[in-house]
Parts: structure tokens; sequence; C-alpha cells
């Protein structure tokens, strides 16, 4: 019995399991720019007002939603009053006028009737009521011009979104063309400045980073101005937090891709300050210091690059745990 045992225990010496072993072999990974973009809005419009005068209506401040062709503001100019005042004015007098050359007119066709006046005077009349109908007319049409000037006071949304800026208050004097505030729509995007070193490394629809949280983003332009050193470019980030515009965020981008030798975490150990990888040799296992750099995650599991000790072939022995 005692031989048998011995025998059992020898053979389970002799065969262990067979350990998991990967080759190395080296792989492109990709190298990431920590840089920060901003949160903008896509679309950036001012409101202006059309006519010069005083706010004498402000219905916005920053932060609040607007629908396109809403009215925010109303600017009245007290001279468009008086012009309306004085041409209504003239109206009067020239209807008081044209009552009385029309009369004429009439008393001028009895008269012709009779044999009193000439064919050549009752011409005149008919042109002095000619006249004053043109003028009347006139002052319709120019009294209409005035009437759109004051509709015009009303300052209108250029398109529904959100109110950035309202660099005006009630009671203002404003000027034609300025604005009364800063409209943001389109939804929003980030905004990144990335040194012009790396412009070259980046192409639109490149996939980037936000922070340390998974999302992800697309690079949807890159803008050919470069500006003290740095490149623009917009990313579109799937629900993209639109409450904070100008918020930074942490960002990485893609800005090269280099080969190296990587290996899981678990393949790795420590000892006496020192990092190990166990071989598969020529008379068997051997661990083998190495030297190792950033931690990567592939495929959610973490994998160390290896910078000196393996080399392309080598067979590295994985953990059976």
């Amino acid at each position: 019995m005692r031989s048998l045992l011995s025998a059992l225990l020898v053979t389970a010496i002799a065969s262990p399991l067979a350990a998991q072993t990967l080759e190395v072999v080296p792989q492109d990974i990709t190298e990431w720019k920590a840089v920060h973009g901003q949160v903008e809005t896509r679309d950036r419009v001012p409101a202006r007002v059309r006519i010069g005068g005083s706010i004498v209506e402000l219905t916005v401040t920053e932060g609040d939603r607007v629908e396109a062709g809403q009215q925010i503001a109303l600017v009245r100019d007290d001279k468009l009053e008086f012009q309306l005042a004085a041409i209504d004015a003239q109206r009067e007098a020239l209807a008081a006028q044209m009552q009385t050359a029309t009369a004429d007119l009439e008393r001028g066709r009895e008269l012709l009737e009779r044999g009193v006046i000439s064919n050549q005077r009752l011409e005149q009349l008919q042109s002095a009521v000619d006249v004053i109908a043109g003028e009347m007319r006139a002052l319709q049409s120019q009294r209409l011009g005035v009437e759109q000037q004051v509709t015009e006071g009303a300052v209108i949304s250029p398109e529904a979104g959100v109110v950035l800026d309202v660099p005006v208050a009630r009671g203002s004097f404003v000027t034609p063309g300025e604005a009364v505030a800063v409209i943001g729509g389109g939804g929003v995007f980030l905004r990144l400045a990335v040194p012009e070193r790396h412009a070259a490394s980046l192409s639109e629809g490149d996939v980037i980073e936000l922070g340390s949280g998974g999302q992800r983003g697309t690079l949807a332009r890159l803008y050919p101005q470069i500006f003290e050193g740095r490149v623009e470019a917009d990313v579109e980030v799937e629900g993209l937090d639109a409450r904070y515009v100008g918020r930074r965020l942490p960002v990485r981008l893609p800005v090269a891709t280099r080969s190296a030798i990587l290996v899981p975490q678990a393949a790795l150990s420590r000892a006496g300050g020192l990092d190990f990888v166990t071989v598969e040799a020529a008379g068997g296992e051997v661990r083998r210091t190495v030297v190792p750099g950033a931690e990567i995650l592939r495929d959610g599991e973490p994998w160390r690059e290896i910078l000196t000790g393996l080399v392309p072939g080598d067979m590295v022995v994985l953990s059976d745990e």
C-alpha cells in the first residue's frame, strides 16, 4: 500500500495541469492627447433691433428658452409718434382744401353750363382737385412707412434656443443693428482647441473619449485656420448636457498609433521591488524580469505594456486563477 501511494504522488507531480500560454505579438495601440473641450451651441445668433430708440419692454434674461419669431423686446422712438401726428395734421388740412376745391369744381361745372366760365377755367379747377388728391395719397404712403417703422420696434428672436447673453437693460437707448440678446440654438457640441503639432494626426470621423466615464464622441469638423498655434475642432457627443453653455470638459484625442508588447495584468507578479513574467523556455518555465509601462484597457480587461524584458515570439505563461 505504501508503494502504491508513493507511485501516485510521483505521477501527480510529474503530470501537472497544462498552464495557459500567450504568444507575445506586437499590437497597435492608440496614443491619446488630453485636452479640454468647451460646450458650445451650434448656432449663436444675435437678436438685433431695426430702429433706434429706447427699450420699453424686455421680456427675457440669460437662460430663458425662446421660440423662433417670439417677441423678446420692444423699442420705441418718440420721434416716430411726432411724425405720425404731423402727417395726420397735414391730412386734415388737405381734407379741408379738398372739400373747398371740390365745391369750387361743382360750381364751375354749373357756371360752364350757363356759359359764364370757359372750359380752360374748369380744367384749372379739376387740376386743383387732382393735385390735392395726389398729396393726400402721398401722405397716406408716408404714414404707412412710419407705421412700419413703429412695428419694427419689436425685437424678434431669430431662432429657437436659449438666451445666452442680454447686454442691455430696460430703458437703454439702442441704435439700429445693435444686439439686444444672443440666442444659442441648433443643439450643442464640444469645441476643442488642439495644439497645431497634432493637427496632421486628426481627421474627421475620429472617435474621442470624454474624461474617465467612458462616454465617446465623433470628431465632426476640423477648421482650416490655425489661430494662436491651435486648431479648432467640433465634436459631436450624443446626450451631451446642454444646461451650461461654456462648460469645460476633459477630452482625450487619438493623436498617434504605435506598436507595443502587451500582456494581461494577471501575467505579472512582483517580488523584491521587481516585476516578473513567467515564460516558457527550453528547460521549462522561467521567471523573467520586465519593466512594465502604462495600463491599457482592452475589451474592459486591464493589460500592461511591457517596455523591456519580452520580445515577439515569447510564450507567456498565464496564471490559472
